[in-house]
């Protein structure tokens, strides 16, 4: 019995799929029509399918037929388009499967095999961010690139969309040596003909850092590796200080010795009036990159963003293991609420910030408008087929140590300045000084080495004069995640 189905999107990316459905009839789809929002469309046929109505109607639609499945062909839409479509089929139980955004597809063809089930970041998703592919290219382009804690969920999708600039090489340089081994697998079988260099090393290990620089003599250094967890790192300082702090300084050193031609530090929202240890660090690793810049030959460049949807240790994957053990769902708070960005968009944006930067900027991204976490947990929980409140409850367990309401992505006294990509602009900080900040910056490598944590806090405060911290955490066991 074949397999009926809805096709949302009559638009160049739905005929593809209807093509391939109407000339494999090995598939066993049958299209019982489609649906979209371009009311002009109405009535019309592609591929023989007629289209039914917008997504607005799909409901009805689907009451009125035997539909097994409802497919999203709509490469471009936003995210409240894709919402509607998905709670209309959930009401239904209707299965839904989609085509990924357009930015996460490596050629510009769709098919079947494309198709795969609707995330959370589908829900989220905003307009598709424009890239200047020959900019990029021009810095990527037969180049030996280095991406430190190349691993994890921002680093891996640096390496791959890298990978798509035909460099001579992606070395990887990075602590976890699983996640470094499921990496080299993935790209090897992506990417055949990018050689790919999995790297073990701690940027704590000056002597580590110095052997990979001599070997692979990097063109372009694109430094994730850091500790982000934010209660974590409140009981944690020293050691967030000597990784997110010296191990920037000491990898920043190295690309200046070896004539690294751009670094890219990427950042984050934590960074403007941080409240707590983590967010300190990063504004601390900016300061150290910038005056890097005043005294080498290399572009050092940082990028600050907010929450990435589905990196490790945010909420979505705790939510969803959360509603797979039947809840509850713990939020901090009612109200709230954090900058979200899908990690292929964030990346992208990365790769175009270093092709934008001159050297010594702190660049920052625009995430769009802020979400409360409220309402993503209660998508979720729809998203899952369940209803918040009856099915799944969710409880509030207030806020963690160094946790902020919600985030900023630029300090009160900064204005910006817009650059030639209208979702990337150059924060204008006060300049600090350098005299004080190389002084304090020894004392500080200093007391974090001896584990003196109190000391290392307020050498903190004076490193980064916008730090103004909670209470310093009991010492107990951290637990939960960095939203």
């Amino acid at each position: 019995m074949k397999k009926a189905v809805i096709v949302a999107g009559a638009g160049d990316a739905g005929a593809m799929i209807l093509k391939e459905i109407h000339k494999h009839t090995e598939l066993g789809i049958k299209v019982l029509g489609l649906v979209d929002d371009d009311r002009t469309k109405l009535g019309k046929e592609v591929y023989g399918a007629r289209i039914l109505g917008t997504t607005e109607d799909l409901e009805d639609i689907i009451k009125a037929h035997p539909v097994d499945e409802v497919i999203i062909a709509m490469p471009t839409a936003p995210g409240s388009t894709i919402r509607r479509i998905v709670n209309a089929s959930n009401s239904q139980s209707v299965k839904t499967t989609i085509l990924p955004a357009i930015f996460e597809l490596v050629s510009g063809d769709v098919g079947i095999s494309h198709l795969r089930d609707v995330q959370v970041e589908d829900l989220l998703r905003r307009e598709p961010v424009r890239i200047a592919g020959d900019e990029i290219s021009a810095y990527l382009d037969h180049k030996r690139i280095l991406v430190t804690g190349g691993a994890g969920s921002i680093g891996s999708e640096i390496c791959r969309q890298v990978a798509r600039f035909q460099p001579d090489l992606i070395a990887v340089f990075e602590n976890s040596e699983n996640n470094l081994y499921r990496l080299e697998l993935e790209m090897k079988q992506k990417y055949p003909s990018v050689t790919f260099v999995p790297v073990i090393g701690s940027i704590q290990d000056r002597e580590r850092v110095d052997q990979v620089f001599a070997r692979l003599r990097p063109h372009v250094v694109f430094h994730a590796a850091a500790h982000k967890h934010v209660p974590m790192m409140e009981y944690n300082p020293c050691e967030a200080v000597k990784n997110n702090v010296f191990g920037t300084k000491t990898v920043a050193e190295a690309a200046d010795r070896y004539r690294v031609e751009r670094f890219v530090l990427i950042s984050t929202d934590k960074a403007v009036n941080p409240t707590n240890v983590m967010g300190a660090t990063k504004r601390a690793a900016e300061m150290v990159v910038q005056y890097m810049n005043e005294h080498s030959s290399t572009r050092f460049i940082s990028v600050r963003f907010g929450n990435v949807l589905g990196s490790d240790g945010s909420v979505v994957p705790l939510f969803k293991k959360q509603i797979a053990e039947g809840g509850p769902v713990t939020v901090t708070h009612p109200d709230v609420t954090r900058y979200f960005m899908t990690i292929p968009e964030a990346c992208q944006l990365v790769l175009q910030a270093g092709a934008i930067g001159e050297g010594g900027e702190v660049m920052l991204l625009d995430m769009g408008e802020p979400t409360k976490i409220k309402d993503l947990a209660e998508d979720l929980i729809r998203f899952s087929g369940y209803e918040p409140g009856r099915d799944i409850e969710i409880t509030y367990i207030g806020l963690r140590p160094g946790e902020k309401l919600y985030e900023e992505l630029l300090l009160d006294e900064e204005n910006t300045t817009a650059t030639r990509h209208e979702k990337i602009y150059i924060a204008n900080l006060a300049k600090y000084d350098v005299d004080k900040f190389t002084s304090v910056l020894a004392e500080l490598e200093k007391e974090s080495h001896e584990g003196n944590e109190e000391a290392v806090r307020l050498m903190l405060g004076e490193l980064v004069e916008t730090y103004h911290p909670d209470e310093a955490p009991v010492a107990m066991v951290a637990a939960g995640t960095d939203s």
